[in-house]
C-alpha cells in the first residue's frame, strides 16, 4: 500500500512525523534534533511529536538508550502502529508518564537489578569502564487469556539498546511451572525468594569447563573418568 506524504499538511504532525522517519531517515538509522526540526519548522513541538511516538510501539533512541548516541542524535530502531490511519492513533491502553516516586517503586520491586543482565544500578560492567544506570522499560506480555499487556520492568541503558520489543508469553512460563516436580518447585522458590539462583559445584565447574582449551578439557575428562573407573 502507497503511503501518504510526510508533507501532506492534512496530516496531523504526529502522523507526518512518523512518515518522515519511514520515507526519510529509515530504519536502522540516526537523525538530529535539527533535522527533525529543519524537515517541520511550521511544528513548534515536533520533538514531543517524536516522543508521543513510543506509545505506539515506536522505537526511536535517544543517547539515553543507546551509549553510541550524541546528545543530540537519535535512532529510528523500529516502526511501530500506522499512525497516519484513521483510528491507529489513539492513545493505547499502556500509553503513562512515570512520576518518580512511580520509577522509584518499580526500582524496589526489582531489587534495584536489570531484568534482562541482572546487573545493579551503579554497578561496573565486565570492560570495567562502564557503570549500569538504570530506566524502566515496558515488557510486551502475552497473557494467559490472549491479549497484550505492556508490563513495566527495569532494565539498563546497555540491554535497552541492545534489544527490541521481544514477546514473553506468561501462559508458556505457567505450563512450565506445573511441570515441575515438587522438589524443583521448592527450589524454585527459594530462588525468587532469595532474587537469584545460586550455582551449585557442578554448575561452576561446567562453566569454566566450557573454556578450557581441548588439551585441558581432555585432561579434566581422563581424570572424571579415572574416578569413575575407581569408584566401580
Amino acid at each position: 500500500m502507497t503511503l501518504p506524504s510526510w508533507q501532506d499538511k492534512k496530516l496531523g504532525s504526529m502522523a507526518r512525523a512518523a512518515l518522515w522517519l519511514v520515507q526519510v531517515v529509515g530504519e536502522g538509522n540516526v537523525f538530529t534534533k535539527a533535522q527533525l526540526r529543519a524537515a517541520f519548522p511550521d511544528v513548534a513541538q515536533i520533538d514531543r511529536r517524536i516522543r508521543d511516538l513510543r506509545d505506539h510501539d515506536w522505537r526511536i533512541d535517544t543517547s539515553r538508550d543507546d551509549v553510541s548516541l550524541q546528545q543530540q542524535e537519535q535512532r529510528f530502531v523500529a516502526r511501530g502502529a500506522d499512525v497516519w490511519i484513521p483510528g491507529k492513533s489513539k492513545a493505547p491502553k499502556h500509553k503513562s508518564s512515570l512520576t518518580t516516586a512511580q520509577r522509584m517503586k518499580i526500582f524496589q520491586a526489582d531489587n534495584h537489578l536489570c531484568r534482562s543482565c541482572g546487573i545493579a544500578g551503579g554497578e561496573a560492567y565486565e570492560d570495567g569502564v562502564t557503570l549500569a544506570v538504570l530506566n524502566v522499560a515496558r515488557r510486551k506480555m502475552l497473557l494467559p487469556s490472549g491479549e497484550i499487556e505492556h508490563q513495566p520492568v527495569t532494565e539498563c541503558k546497555r540491554c535497552g539498546a541492545g534489544g527490541g520489543d521481544h514477546e514473553v508469553d506468561l501462559a508458556a512460563i505457567l505450563d512450565l511451572t506445573e511441570a515441575l516436580s515438587s522438589m524443583e518447585r521448592r527450589i524454585f522458590l527459594t530462588w525468587i525468594a532469595a532474587d537469584q539462583r545460586p550455582l551449585s559445584p557442578m554448575e561452576k565447574m561446567w562453566g569454566i569447563f566450557r573454556t578450557l582449551p581441548e588439551e585441558s578439557r581432555k585432561a579434566v575428562t581422563d581424570a572424571l573418568n579415572d574416578m569413575d573407573d575407581q569408584d566401580d
